[in-house]
């Protein structure tokens, strides 16, 4: 009798564990997993905001980190474009044998203080004067500027006549809407004149 009894309690035993063992580790997983899908909300909250306030100034007590400069310093394009520039004209002047090459720096900068492409000033000594080649002596006037019936404007130096010749362009001309080569022409050169316009373009362009 108890021969046959006692598999039947060994199993009734077995399932007992097995019921509190089932009834302990499943809280437990169901505690741990909740935990971590509380966790990883969090997480996800934060980067979001983290992501929404790219663009706001680093709060006092955050450390905000930079990538190091590179060994090789960088110059922009912009500036690489502007230094040139002298170069440019400094090239076009010694080519063609102009006593204004020492003044490829001054002609540029002069061109930026009132505005002024700084090709024009030089195309325009080219159209009327042979850059300087063919001007009354002493005059100093590479740019036809001032000449009329009764006489040419003379200038005590190059440097007063770039200085002279740029502000006029500025004040008598670009302020006043002649913003381009073909308008400048209908006051600048001689009324008669139809190919003012396409020499000085022509000259720029061969400045670039």
């Amino acid at each position: 009798m108890d021969k046959e009894t006692h598999p039947q309690e060994e199993s009734f035993f077995k399932r007992l564990i097995l019921i509190a063992v089932f009834f302990t580790i499943t809280p437990l997983a169901l505690f741990s997993s909740v935990i971590s899908l509380i966790a990883i909300s969090d997480a996800q909250v934060q980067t979001l905001s983290e992501k929404a306030n790219l663009f706001k100034n680093p709060e006092p007590g955050i450390r905000v980190y930079a990538s190091l400069p590179s060994d090789i310093p960088s110059i922009s394009e912009h500036i690489i474009s502007a230094d040139a520039r002298p170069e440019i004209i400094k090239d076009y002047l010694k080519a063609n044998k102009s006593n204004l090459e020492p003044y490829a720096d001054l002609l540029v900068q002069t061109s930026d203080k009132y505005d002024l492409d700084f090709r024009l000033l030089t195309a325009i000594a080219q159209k009327e004067s042979g850059l300087c080649r063919v001007i009354p002596p002493e005059s100093y006037n590479c740019w036809g500027w001032g000449i009329h019936s009764q006489g040419s404007l003379g200038f005590n130096s190059f440097e007063e006549g770039i200085e002279t010749v740029s502000k006029g362009l500025k004040e008598n001309y670009i302020d006043r809407g002649y913003v381009t080569v073909e308008e400048i022409m209908k006051k600048y050169a001689h009324p008669d004149s139809t190919t003012w316009a396409e020499g000085v373009s022509y000259y720029m362009l061969q400045m670039e």
